[in-house]
């Protein structure tokens, strides 16, 4: 057995009573386990790598919702774009072009967040404040296959928790001002921030999405 039963229900309960989505990390592990995941009636997959992707995609039910949550290289975007249901990380007006591209040759909008450096690592990707709210207003009317339909961000890896809900409440902070902000292709309804370390302070500061891998299928045994 791949999956804790216990534990996978425990912490849907959590996120349905916070009306949440609980995307579960399905990185490096096999397509044994999520089956597993899927026959308790999991839909929402999130992988890192365009090739795990694949791979998995091809090999299971084609009612999962793909996420997809690595570090996204432009030249790869069209092996997912037929069928990703959400790509998390969009962190350049670069690669959000390639993605409409790729949406418009397989006739579909694709649904994408952009992601906030919140973080003070410098290891973390993402737009900065002001970037959000300089950058997008004029070139995202261009762009008729995306819809950014959210914004995620991840906290510093640190044990000081005051830091991460900090950096949540800011998140929420930016997310509320700009949900305001409707356009055709700019619609903000998901707030993706939390993992298996600190979702249960990411709920409480009003994420509505949460990626949770090692809490439910143990430990990653690489990558």
């Amino acid at each position: 057995m791949f999956v804790n039963p216990e534990n996978y229900f425990s912490i849907l309960k959590e996120t349905q009573a916070a009306n949440a989505t609980l995307v579960a990390v399905s990185k490096t592990k096999p397509v044994e386990a999520i089956k597993e995941l899927y026959d308790l009636g999991h839909r929402d997959f999130g992988e890192n790598y365009v090739q795990e992707l694949l791979n998995k995609e091809a090999q299971l039910p084609k009612d999962i919702r793909w996420h997809f949550i690595g570090h996204l290289q432009g030249n790869k975007v069209k092996y997912i774009a037929p069928f990703v249901r959400l790509i998390h990380g969009i962190d350049s007006f670069k690669l959000l072009k390639e993605v409409n591209k790729q949406g418009g040759k397989n006739n579909r909008v694709i649904d994408v967040l952009l992601q906030v450096h919140i973080a003070q690592e410098e290891t973390k990707f993402g737009f900065s404040e002001e970037e959000l709210n300089t950058s997008f207003n004029h070139e995202l009317q261009e762009l008729n296959n995306i819809c950014v339909s959210g914004l995620m961000g991840m906290a510093s890896f640190t044990e000081d928790m005051n830091k991460v809900r900090n950096e949540f409440k800011n998140l929420k902070r930016i997310f509320d001002q700009h949900a305001q902000l409707q356009t055709p292709n700019f619609k903000l309804q998901t707030l993706s921030m939390g993992m298996s370390a600190d979702y249960k302070i990411a709920l409480e500061e009003g994420s509505n999405l949460i990626r949770v891998g090692s809490l439910l299928f143990g430990k990653r045994q690489n990558g």
